[in-house]
């Protein structure tokens, strides 16, 4: 015999699924815009807060090498920004363009500044700067959880040098 709450039950859950699933595409969609505005901001601490304390970075290269051992993924992120608004200190971030799908979003950002400070462990040149990054974040709870992505290193290096 069916038990009928048991079915209203199910068949409310997967009606309800695709707005939970939108609602978590929404959550996810405004994570960039806040993300360009806080360091455009110089606000550090309300950058570092759109982290979650699990987060998990996936990014590795010379420009984001692995935090050393102990130092928290978060505490790494957090340093490597504050470290690019040392260097750049009138730094401003835009967001060219994003999609989210689901719990993730995926943006392309340009920074634009001045290198007034040491940045990438060269001495300040007073030149202009401008480059990208293209980002995946993977969002819950309205924090970023994990994040792919990709920085033109290269780019910003043969700025500095030409």
């Amino acid at each position: 015999m069916m038990n009928r709450r048991r079915l209203m039950g199910a068949l409310a859950g997967a009606a309800a699924a695709p707005g939970l699933a939108r609602a978590a595409e929404v959550e996810a969609a405004d994570i960039p815009s806040r993300f360009a505005e806080a360091l455009s901001a110089h606000d550090i601490d309300r950058f570092g807060a759109l982290f979650a304390e699990d987060y998990v970075n996936h990014q590795r290269s010379a420009a984001a090498p692995a935090p050393s051992p102990g130092t928290p993924p978060k505490k790494a992120t957090v340093a490597f920004f504050a470290a690019r608004l040392a260097g750049l200190p009138d730094l401003k971030v835009s967001v060219e363009t994003s999609l989210a799908s689901g719990d993730k979003v995926a943006a392309s950002f340009i920074y634009e500044g001045t290198h007034q400070g040491v940045y990438l462990g060269v001495a300040p040149t007073g030149k202009k700067l401008r480059f990208t990054s293209c980002d995946i974040f993977r969002i819950a709870g309205g924090r970023i959880v994990e994040h792919w992505g990709m920085g033109d290193i290269a780019g910003i290096l043969a700025q500095l040098k030409g």
